[in-house]
């Protein structure tokens, strides 16, 4: 089989790149992880990734024109010919050309159900504004913030006594079960476009998107 060549981007612990990485160990998975990518040498996630055996590479981004950073970014996935670009936790915004170079091969997962709240400090937002159901969500990288096609979304209830942590937890609980079945889907070529939405070839007999993973019978998606 051959499986779509990706590369995890990071700036942090990489905890949403190691559940990619367990699930691109598993038979079958029709991705493979050849590179991770961060933008700060500290990145706990480089180490993870490294004890796993995939390749880990730095492109520091402080200090630097976003020209010259991106122009080292691409050199780095040409030269492992990537063909998917994952993003878990890549705290850099990327320009419009870079993101029109990846346009449809590059996904991002937020902590929040988007359109709700994009960008920092979703948990504590989510609280603040009393809402019943939070959650994640994956989608195709468009040049505007959090913005794109949504490929899928977990949600969670949150509870009387939930605290930004607690809450934080289960939706990271749901972004690691979100996030491998959703590249899935991407790298075995079963997402479309139509109309500008993300159409997700991956139906059961009741018409809901269904897990690619075997542990997970099935998710809470975003209709197609």
């Amino acid at each position: 089989m051959n499986r779509a060549r990706v590369a995890v981007l990071i700036s942090g612990r990489g905890s949403n790149m190691v559940a990619l990485l367990e699930a691109a160990a598993r038979p079958g998975y029709p991705a493979e992880i050849v590179l991770v990518l961060s933008n700060r040498a500290a990145a706990a996630g480089l180490r993870h990734a490294a004890a796993l055996g995939v390749p880990g590479a730095v492109v520091e981004s402080r200090g630097r024109d976003r020209a010259g950073f991106e122009a080292e970014l691409s050199a780095l996935l040409a030269l492992h010919r990537v063909e998917i670009v994952a993003l878990a936790g890549f705290m850099r915004v990327l320009t419009e050309g870079f993101v029109r170079a990846w346009e449809g091969r590059m996904v991002n997962i937020h902590p929040s159900l988007l359109p709700s709240f994009p960008g920092l400090d979703t948990h504590a937002r989510a609280l603040a504004g009393g809402v019943r159901l939070h959650g994640c969500t994956v989608h195709l990288v468009s040049p505007g913030v959090d913005e794109g096609p949504i490929l899928a979304q977990a949600a969670v209830p949150v509870l009387a006594a939930d605290t930004e942590a607690t809450l934080g937890a289960r939706v990271l609980a749901e972004e690691h079960r979100l996030y491998p079945a959703a590249l899935a889907w991407l790298a075995a070529g079963r997402v479309r476009m139509e109309a500008g939405r993300a159409v997700v070839d991956a139906a059961d007999a009741a018409g809901a998107l269904a897990n690619p993973l075997p542990e997970i019978a099935r998710l809470s998606t975003q209709p197609s």
